[in-house]
């Protein structure tokens, strides 16, 4: 059972969030010592009376992936471990579920159909697996805007998510549109591993936000499994010759799709281009921290997480 906090508010949402205390009271009975019970190692009580998570003692965060994505947690945690104390994220920690997807194929729209299905169906199963980890506060690990047409389907499915559990979320349709109204940006180019479809989803999207996107590029990944592969040579070659041009006039290039890495990229892109890359793992991490009052820098994933 948790305990209960005052109430927070996130600081880019404004919504109040539920936060567990999850500090428990341990070694009340002390230890057994070759057998027999010895009473050195009751703990002297911390001020708060119980104990933090000695790893997470900041923040634990839930992450529901797709079984099939190898990318995002590694993606976050790079970023935690790299900032770490000098931006407060020391002791924030992940506690990672996947979601069972049994069907990869995306290269055709029944391919994505089953896809969605097969995940959506297996979401339930998923927080309650997450919960016996009793994290703090939620993460949604996947572009929704990849199988849901529309805003408003989005929000719906989201709003349905968050009923399973007593606890909030960071999306990627709420972080995308909480940094790009940071940056001012109105005019942006997408960059995704998604085929023709899930790019006109992705672009509805971003329309219902009030964004106009000038440019895409999808990478037709067409299988989940091989997301990962992608390499940052294509990705680059998408943001310059086709994304980032002085011909486009982007406020921001937008990647979406939590299986492709972008992590190696950003820095060196904003420094060639001179546009924000806002790329949808570090961004939905951002708007994690950021929500929950870790307002400090973050240093190798570009503007965003530096300024905001």
């Amino acid at each position: 059972m948790s305990n209960s906090t005052p109430p927070v508010s996130g600081a880019l949402s404004g919504r109040a969030l539920n936060i567990p205390d999850v500090n428990v009271d341990v070694l009340t009975g002390g230890a057994v010592v070759n057998g027999a019970h010895d009473e050195r190692f009751t703990p002297q009580q911390p001020p708060t009376g119980l104990y933090p998570d000695v790893r997470s003692f900041r923040r634990r965060f839930g992450l529901l992936i797709p079984a099939t994505n190898t990318i995002m947690e590694h993606e976050l945690w790079s970023l935690l471990v790299a900032n770490g104390e000098a931006a407060g994220v020391d002791g924030v920690g992940l506690h990672t579920t996947p979601v069972i997807t049994p069907r990869p194929d995306i290269s055709t729209p029944q391919g994505v159909a089953e896809f969605r299905a097969g995940f959506l169906s297996g979401l339930e199963a998923a927080v309650q697996t997450a919960a016996l980890g009793r994290p703090q506060y939620m993460i949604m690990g996947l572009s929704l805007e990849h199988i849901l047409l529309g805003l408003d389907p989005i929000r719906e499915t989201m709003a349905a998510i968050q009923r399973l559990s007593d606890l909030s979320w960071a999306t990627w349709h709420d972080a995308v549109q909480a940094a790009l109204r940071s940056l001012g940006a109105k005019r942006i180019g997408i960059l995704t591993p998604f085929e023709a479809g899930g790019n006109a989803s992705a672009t509805r999207m971003f329309n219902d936000m009030g964004i106009e996107v000038v440019a895409s590029v999808g990478l037709t990944g067409t299988d989940l499994r091989h997301l990962a592969h992608i390499p940052d040579s294509a990705k680059e070659q998408a943001v310059i010759e086709v994304l980032a041009t002085p011909a486009n006039r982007l406020d921001a290039v937008v990647q979406c799709g939590t299986g492709m890495s972008m992590l190696n990229v950003i820095d060196r892109l904003e420094a060639r281009t001179g546009v924000p890359i806002v790329a949808i793992n570090p961004t939905t991490l951002w708007y994690a921290l950021r929500e929950n009052g870790f307002g400090l820098p973050l240093h190798g994933a570009g503007r965003l997480l530096r300024e905001f």
